[in-house]
C-alpha cells in the first residue's frame, strides 16, 4: 500500500504532504504515516508545513471505517486521530498548515491545531460538518473549537455545521491568510521560515504554557476511556 503522505526537508522546514489520491481521509494508515513523519521532523527540522494536494486539504475521518460495522476499529481510529490532533496542537516545533482546498470535519480541526494557517482562495469549503451528518463532537474537538475559533463563530461552526468560503473561514479563525491556489505552498514556507527565526526553545515553552493544560485534559479523558 502506497504511503498516503510524503516528506520533504526544505531549509530546515519539514513539508508533510497529505495525498491519498482521494479526500486525504484520516484513517489508521494516514494517522500512522503522519505520526511517523512527525517523528522524523522532530529529529531533523525546525518547523513543519502540513499541506494537502491541489484542491483538497482533508475531508476528515474515513467514514468507511466509522460506518463499517466494526465498532472497535472505528473507536481505535477516532482515538488515534484525537491523539494526533493533540500532538500537532502541542508540537514543540512551529506548525504551519497549508489548506490547499477543502478542509472539512477533522480536516477543519487539523487547521485549528496549527500555529499559522494559509488557505487557497476559490470555490472551497472549510468547516465542521459533524452535526449535519449525525455526529457529535468529542472532547478534543470541543476544546479546539473553544480555543481557536472566533467567539462570534463558535456556535455557527461547531453547532450549526456552517461551511465557510476561505475568506470567511479566515474571519472565523480557521485561517490566518488566504492567497491564490498556486501561492499556498510558497506562502506556507515563508511563514514557516519566519517562525524558524524565533528562538526554538522559548517558542516551545510558551506554546506548552498556553496549551499543555488543555491537551492534558483531553489525553486524560482518552486514557480513562
Amino acid at each position: 500500500m502506497a504511503d498516503p503522505a510524503q516528506y520533504e526537508l526544505i531549509d530546515h522546514v519539514a513539508v508533510v504532504t497529505l495525498d491519498d489520491g482521494k479526500a486525504n481521509a484520516f484513517n489508521p494508515h494516514m494517522i500512522a504515516t503522519v505520526n511517523g513523519l512527525l517523528d522524523r521532523a522532530e529529529s531533523e527540522a525546525k518547523a513543519v508545513v502540513l499541506m494537502g494536494r491541489s484542491g483538497v486539504f482533508s475531508g476528515g475521518f474515513d467514514l468507511k471505517v466509522i460506518r463499517g460495522g466494526d465498532p472497535v476499529a472505528a473507536r481505535n481510529m477516532s482515538e488515534g486521530g484525537a491523539r494526533l490532533m493533540m500532538r500537532l496542537y502541542g508540537f514543540p516545533l512551529p506548525v504551519v498548515a497549508a489548506a490547499t482546498g477543502h478542509a472539512v470535519a477533522l480536516g477543519g480541526f487539523c487547521l485549528l491545531t496549527a500555529d499559522y494557517r494559509v488557505g487557497a482562495e476559490g470555490e472551497f469549503v472549510i468547516g465542521l460538518n459533524e452535526t449535519a451528518i449525525g455526529m457529535s463532537l468529542p472532547a478534543f474537538a470541543l476544546m479546539l473549537a473553544r480555543e481557536r475559533l472566533s467567539k462570534r463563530y463558535v456556535s455557527r461552526a461547531a453547532i450549526g455545521a456552517t461551511m465557510f468560503a476561505p475568506a470567511e473561514a479566515r474571519d472565523a479563525g480557521f485561517l490566518d491568510e488566504v492567497v491564490a491556489p498556486d501561492a499556498v505552498r510558497d506562502a506556507a514556507l515563508a511563514a514557516a521560515g519566519n517562525l524558524v527565526k524565533l528562538d526554538g526553545s522559548a517558542y516551545a515553552q510558551v506554546k506548552q504554557g498556553l496549551r499543555a493544560e488543555s491537551i492534558a485534559g483531553v489525553l486524560a479523558g482518552l486514557d480513562a476511556a
